[in-house]
């Protein structure tokens, strides 16, 4: 997916859900969905969109832990950071 396609796919989850509070949520990267998920004590609103590139995944996290739209206070929890090797898929989840 393109970074409009992730961002627009991220916003109708969460615009979704039962409450709509983008601070409960988090957001992160990772090149092992599966690992990841139980890394994270496999949460039940686990969501997860495959990125077209690593660089288009680190982009929209970072919009989302950062930027989105930090006025209205709906910054989700997480972190960037981690060393990924360019040549793996990158997803992008949320929970």
């Amino acid at each position: 997916m393109t970074t409009v396609e992730l961002k627009e796919a991220i916003k109708k989850r969460v615009n979704n859900s039962k409450t709509v509070d983008y601070s409960i949520w988090t957001i992160g990267i990772t090149t092992d969905p599966n690992e990841r998920k139980e890394q994270h004590g496999n949460p039940k609103y686990w969501e997860i969109w495959k990125a077209s590139s690593l660089n288009i995944a680190r982009e929209v996290e970072t919009y989302f832990l950062n930027e989105y739209p930090a006025e209205e206070s709906k910054r989700m929890k997480g972190g960037t950071g981690g060393d990924m090797p360019e040549n793996k898929t990158a997803y992008v989840y949320i929970f």
